[in-house]
């Protein structure tokens, strides 16, 4: 399965999420701003480093 599809499942999954009471995606990107995590850059950078199909 493709990186791409991959985060698009997560992003629909935590659209989702975020309607219930607590708001998830707001949660995860605190997260992932304050801490900086490393495979958030590994993943960043294989996506972009995809070739365009």
């Amino acid at each position: 399965m493709s990186l791409r599809i991959k985060l698009l499942v997560v992003l629909v999954l935590l659209t989702v999420l975020g309607i219930g009471p607590m708001p998830v995606t707001s949660v995860v990107g605190i997260y992932i701003v304050l801490f900086r995590p490393a495979w958030f850059k590994r993943m960043v950078l294989k996506l972009y480093d995809e070739p365009d199909a």
